[in-house]
């Protein structure tokens, strides 16, 4: 069951809870928002001046893009919502409509953990997990390659301008024989195969390619198991090897992936010793194997775990690295604590305040609200990704205190579109003063959730609001998309 966050009154009237800051330009940020943002109890009062939130406007880096903003992501929700209210009041249609605040100062800082802990394993970001344009950008300022899926995902990331083909591996064991070819003609040779038939489709398409075999590991411990779709066991893999021999192809190298959203990172040791016995069979084929890709699975709660599970494996299995060059393709690890989304209830189901099923006390959900995001939207998250939501209040009845006296009550809460199954949290202590127009949070917003959404009914998808985030690690994240664009640009 979800837990209601309730922010504690900490600058009067606004009621931010700044538990929640990483830094202190962040209660500056707030005081600032306070002083000149005037609320009281009713939406209609709500308004906010041009420089409420200092948040200075940075889009000339890429005049293409949405602005680039600065300040915590907590003043950018507060600020939009405070925004939507005074164009809802001035008859703006869709003036409420849900949003994405995305701190890319978040996406730095997780790979300043990822350099910290894998030095020597290069990460490749899953493009598949959120193929944002600024993330991209971000990422390969910061030296990163790119796991891409298909030939558009190729594309979006070498549209960009000051990549190389040879930061893209293409991460797909079964391939169309047109993106094969066409990968090829961009200029991309890396990529994986698991079956021989994927073999034949390269030997006709793309014969310089560089080849990854991908192997069987044991992916039981995460939360989607792709052993059931891709990975060559490794009893097949001396004929694949053969093969590849007879086609005159080049195998480079083995890759594996322990499954996304791994939750036991002792997997890794496993998979390692398979990757370990790989490498000897490509030996004996006679390859000189130089490429070890130890896929994705990272989890930010469990990351310095996982990350100490690997480098002793690779330590144990492969002491002399003098040749091989380690990559890796994290996704949610780097985006999914950088989106947060600030959904509006646009509807609400509930019987009178006085009968039985508002005083009984079930813990069966009582209240339905309906909210303008859903499964079909940004929380296909729940269907496709196995994850679980946890609504909190933004604003309640025109403000963003809810005092902590506020009595709750057992509520579910639903998407807009007329499906029954777009469910987004089935149960979630929500306070009882809730009502149409108020705005609910989600955190941890950022993996599988833009990348899949629908307009299915004619809702329109989520929009996103980017901030650098605040102080040095917003100048730093600053220069590092401004050296990338004078690059990109160059190399255009």
């Amino acid at each position: 069951m979800s837990q209601v966050e309730v922010l504690r009154a900490t600058f009067s009237p606004m009621g931010y809870d700044i538990s929640r800051a990483e830094d202190p330009s962040f209660v500056h940020d707030l005081k600032t928002m306070t002083t000149n943002a005037l609320i009281s109890s009713s939406p209609s009062s709500l308004c906010i001046t041009a420089e409420a939130t200092e948040c200075s406007n940075h889009g000339d880096l890429f005049p293409s893009l949405p602005s680039l903003h600065i300040g915590h992501p907590e003043v950018h929700l507060r600020n939009r919502i405070m925004n939507a209210t005074q164009l809802a009041n001035d008859g703006e249609p869709d003036a409420e409509r849900a949003f994405f605040v995305a701190d890319l100062s978040q996406v730095y800082r997780q790979h300043q953990r990822w350099v910290s802990c894998l030095p020597e394993i290069t990460p490749y970001y899953a493009v598949k997990c959120n193929p944002d344009p600024y993330v991209l950008r971000l990422l390969a300022a910061l030296g990163a390659g790119f796991d891409c899926a298909s030939n558009g995902e190729i594309s979006q990331v070498l549209s960009i301008g000051g990549i190389d083909p040879s930061r893209i591996i293409f991460a797909n064991p079964c391939k169309a024989n047109s993106f094969i070819r066409n990968a090829g003609k961009m200029g991309v040779d890396a990529m994986t195969f698991d079956n021989i038939d994927e073999l034949y489709k390269v030997a006709r398409t793309h014969p310089g390619a560089k080849l990854v075999i991908r192997i069987l590991t044991d992916d039981s411990r995460s939360l989607c198991q792709l052993g059931l779709k891709y990975g060559a066991p490794l009893v097949t893999v001396p004929a694949l090897l053969a093969k590849a021999k007879e086609l005159d192809l080049d195998i480079i190298g083995v890759s594996f992936h322990v499954g996304s959203g791994c939750y036991d990172p002792s997997i890794y040791s496993d998979a390692i010793l398979r990757a370990r016995s790989a490498f000897d069979l490509g030996k004996e084929a006679g390859f000189s194997f130089n490429i070890l890709d130890v896929g994705g699975g990272f989890e930010d709660e469990s990351f310095e775990q996982a990350a100490s599970v690997l480098m002793s494996a690779i330590e144990e299995h492969f002491p002399d690295r003098r040749n091989l060059k380690v990559i890796a393709e994290p996704g949610r690890f780097y985006v999914s604590r950088a989106f947060s989304l600030a959904a509006n209830i646009i509807a609400r189901r509930a019987p009178p305040s006085d009968s039985p099923e508002m005083t009984a006390g079930t813990g069966q959900p009582s209240v339905m609200y309906y909210i303008n995001d859903g499964v079909y939207g940004a929380f296909n998250c729940i269907l496709f990704d196995h994850q679980v939501v946890h609504p909190y209040v933004l604003s309640m009845n025109g403000s963003f205190h809810v005092p902590s006296s506020e009595p709750v009550s057992t509520s579910s809460v639903w998407g807009p579109t007329c499906d029954s199954i777009d469910c987004v949290c089935p149960k979630a202590e929500l306070p009882m003063g809730l009502r149409v127009g108020d705005w609910l949070g989600f955190d941890n917003m950022g993996a599988y959730t833009i990348c899949a959404a629908t307009q299915f009914n004619g809702f329109e998808l989520s929009k996103v609001v980017y901030t650098l985030g605040t102080g040095a690690v917003a100048a730093e994240v600053r220069s590092q998309l401004a050296a990338f664009a004078t690059k990109a640009h160059t190399r255009l």
